[in-house]
């Protein structure tokens, strides 16, 4: 079967899921974690993308991006964050061959109803996964940074983020409460969905003007 495309949309963040190869672990000790939020400090810098949100998890990663007005900038991220991690893993575990399935799942996000819910459900990950009881425990996302509990200076604020409220501890608060409502709903429904499928996370509405950009070649 032919491979689905992957839409890059430029100008809107993109919730991005990469997996270990046969869903191994990616990430067995701290450095392992460490070296991949290293470059990815790197290359966001490099590629001018914007991080709003990640969580690195024992066997998959969840990034939540942004890039203005380049179609190449998130596939060459992705693609020199796997290289690296792979030959870090290669050489410190004395293994060969590859350390992730073969592509990643990207889901252009529609900013205004949805970045917040993807950022949540991203960070949400290792409560779901019954590995912490509050998000703010789990050392490899960036909740805790992002409601002030530890210092991330390259991670980015939606502008989403900073409409919540006037200061940034207010900002901070707001987004907690946000967080702890984690009841799953049918906005968690619609990320998995939509990034297990490589489709839009948005309303029929942001569909369509994607595509009506797709076809005026804005895209």
């Amino acid at each position: 079967m032919p491979r689905q495309a992957r839409l890059i949309a430029p100008g809107f963040p993109h919730h991005i899921v990469q997996r270990g190869h046969n869903r191994q672990p990616v990430f067995v000790r701290p450095r392992d974690f460490n070296y991949y939020l290293a470059n990815l400090e790197e290359w966001k810098q490099t590629y001018e993308i914007e991080v709003y949100s990640y969580c690195l998890m024992t066997n998959h990663v969840h990034l939540i991006v942004q890039a203005n007005d380049n179609t190449t900038a998130i596939p060459l991220l992705m693609k020199r964050l796997a290289g690296r991690q792979t030959r870090f893993a290669n050489t410190t575990e004395g293994r060969s061959g590859t350390l992730w399935d073969g592509r990643y799942k990207i889901s252009p996000i529609d900013t205004d109803a949805y970045l917040l819910a993807c950022c949540r459900y991203v960070e949400l990950n290792p409560v779901k996964a019954e590995m912490v009881k509050s998000a703010e425990l789990y050392e490899w996302s960036s909740y805790a940074a992002r409601i002030g509990l530890r210092r991330c200076h390259w991670l980015d604020e939606p502008a989403t983020f900073c409409e919540l409220a006037a200061d940034r501890h207010l900002r901070a608060e707001a987004y907690k409460r946000f967080v702890e409502d984690s009841a799953v709903s049918k906005t968690d429904e619609l990320i998995r969905s939509a990034i297990n499928s490589n489709e839009l996370t948005g309303s029929a509405k942001f569909a369509n003007e994607i595509k009506r950009r797709i076809a005026r070649g804005r895209i």
